[in-house]
């Protein structure tokens, strides 16, 4: 150890880390200040946002540099990878705003102050849109509001309901009465309860459609994120509502409303629950949240974190999505099967069958990834 180093101080080595944590982040702004650059030469040139070959060359780098340094691999993919997810957000929304299909059009969102709906007023806003939200509750800042969408007049050219399921098919109902010219849809996550407002509206002509964006309202990037479109034999409207993600990279996937609601029960019925019922069995086990923790493995900590955190969404919600949907029973019985099974056999000390079911779930799971995999 050299003099000078051993005149070192904690402080001085504290000071050496906190400058070096600001070269940091000087580079990530640097990088995505390229990133901005990198969007811009791909709209140009007519390139796809998003290339999975160059992602594995950067990853595969940064793993390999990252050992010639003694740094650990996994440390460098996960730090690249959340560089990737930054630089890919950046450049989804300046495709976005570049696009401005929206220029000069007019946007109602009805239910625009909920969370859903701020997240459409911020994307449609985005695209140039001049967004009003019609909401009993405050707006977005900076945008149009008024109490009641009775009061405007509706000659929008987007018209867009992000209220609770237990409301919308009434609005819709309504709204088909007034024959508004603008395309109309919903962002619901169940279609069932709506049927009677889609039908009324494409009865009277108007140009109906009606959407499930599969993500939550703090989503930034729609990369790998999927968009249900489900087509209700108006052409136009489903084309224009597709359109609005045409500069995202979302998946769009457009099929019936049976169809939407049928895999729903299974997509979001049945994996909720699954977690309502192991909560629930938690916390009528007896056993103490303090033990639980000291015996946690990874597997029951992965299940606590996502029953965590369905837990703490909203119950009038979660209700209605299993309650409301006309193939709910469906899934539900499926996971009663299931858990029967199960149980049998393990009482039964029956072998096989307990061989046999984790087998049949590790082909199914197995066949599902690599059809993933082909997709990426």
């Amino acid at each position: 150890m050299t003099p000078e180093a051993e005149n070192v101080t904690l402080e001085d080595l504290r000071r050496r880390l906190t400058d070096i944590d600001r070269q940091l982040i000087a580079l990530v702004a640097e990088r995505k200040a390229v990133s901005e650059e990198v969007a811009r030469v791909k709209r140009a040139t007519g390139k796809p946002t998003r290339d999975y070959g160059r992602e594995r060359e950067v990853i595969l780098g940064a793993r390999e540099a990252a050992a010639e340094r003694g740094v650990s691999p996994a440390l460098a993919e996960e730090l690249l990878r959340l560089l990737i997810r930054s630089s890919l957000t950046t450049q989804e929304q300046a495709s976005v705003i570049a696009r401005g299909t929206g220029s000069g059009r007019r946007a109602l969102v009805i239910g625009g102050a909920g969370k859903m709906g701020s997240w459409f007023v911020s994307f449609l806003a985005s695209q140039g849109f001049t967004v009003e939200v019609a909401d009993p509750a405050a707006a977005p800042e900076g945008v149009a509001r008024v109490a009641d969408w009775r009061s405007t007049d509706l000659k929008h050219d987007y018209i867009l309901l992000a209220t609770p399921l237990g409301i919308t098919d009434a609005i819709l109902r309504d709204l088909a009465l007034r024959r508004p010219p603008g395309v109309i849809f919903d962002v619901g996550s169940l279609k069932s309860p709506l049927r009677a407002g889609l039908m009324a509206l494409r009865s009277h002509g108007c140009k109906v459609t009606s959407v499930h964006p599969m993500f939550g309202p703090d989503t930034e990037l729609l990369s790998g994120r999927h968009v249900v479109f489900v087509d209700l034999g108006n052409a136009p409207a489903l084309a224009a509502a597709r359109e609005l993600f045409a500069p995202t990279m979302a998946e769009q996937v457009v099929m019936s409303l049976d169809d939407h609601d049928r895999l729903i029960a299974y997509v979001l019925g049945l994996s909720h629950a699954l977690n309502i019922a192991f909560f629930t069995a938690l916390a009528e086990s007896g056993e103490a949240a303090p033990k639980l923790a000291q015996m946690s493995s990874t597997t029951f900590d992965a299940q606590l974190d996502v029953a965590s955190r369905v837990a703490q969404e909203s119950p009038e919600l979660y209700y209605e999505i299993q309650s409301l949907n006309d193939y709910g029973a469906e899934s539900l019985e499926a996971l009663s099967q299931a858990v029967e099974r199960l149980r049998a056999a393990v009482l039964s000390q029956d072998h096989e069958a307990f061989v046999a079911l984790m087998r049949r779930g590790r082909d199914y799971l197995d066949d599902r990834r690599s059809q993933a995999e082909r997709r990426a």
